[in-house]
């Protein structure tokens, strides 16, 4: 089964500064990204371009909100499924509109299934669907009473970032202290010679 995760990319901390600013300001053109940050605009454009390539980015559509299509209700399904069925039950799943979601996991079961609904009665039946599948042979639910903690990276890239810019004044503070280090031995060489000199 092909996975659908996007190719790995090298993040530094020019690219967090530039992600946590397309967090907080998504519309920004590559001239204002440019202007805030203090980079050429060849640069952002560079960047963002390799981003798109490489999928980090993420598209519009994980943007919108389906409660504001009309589906107030979330929930996760728990799927146990016929192994030899596995990537057919994945094929079926994401045929319904409603399935938002589909992770491979480990433990009791084979699949979380995220899906939303207008109501109750929606649920019921987009459930039923899910176990109709071909190969599915248990489902759990558990319903999404609210979200705490929506989906994020703006704390990973602060990390990131903070993490560059420490490793940055540890290397300035060797440097310091490695100049330091040259200029205390070039004194005790002169003193050294001062004091051979006046020993004669």
């Amino acid at each position: 089964m092909p996975s659908a995760e996007p190719a790995p990319a090298t993040i530094d901390a020019t690219d967090a500064r530039l992600l946590l600013e397309l967090v907080a300001n998504p519309r920004a053109t590559g001239v204002e990204l440019a202007t805030r940050l203090g980079l050429s605009r060849n640069t952002v454009q560079a960047r963002l371009a390799r981003w798109e390539a490489a999928g980090v980015l993420a598209g519009f559509e994980r943007r919108v909100d389906p409660r504001a299509l009309g589906y107030r209700l979330a929930a996760f399904v728990a799927v146990v499924v016929d192994q030899h069925r596995l990537a057919d039950v994945v094929a079926e799943l994401a045929e319904i509109p409603e399935v938002t979601e589909v992770c491979g996991t480990t433990g009791q079961t084979d699949l979380t299934v995220r899906v939303v609904a207008r109501d109750a009665d929606d649920l019921y039946r987009i459930t039923g669907a899910i176990l109709k599948i071909a190969g599915v042979q248990r489902t759990n639910m558990a319903l999404v009473m609210q979200q705490l903690v929506g989906p994020r990276t703006a704390p990973l890239l602060q990390r990131l970032a903070g993490a560059d810019e420490a490793a940055a004044s540890r290397q300035d503070a060797g440097r310091d202290d490695a100049g330091r280090t040259d200029a205390g031995r070039s004194d005790a060489g002169e003193n050294s010679v001062q004091f051979r000199r006046t020993g004669r």
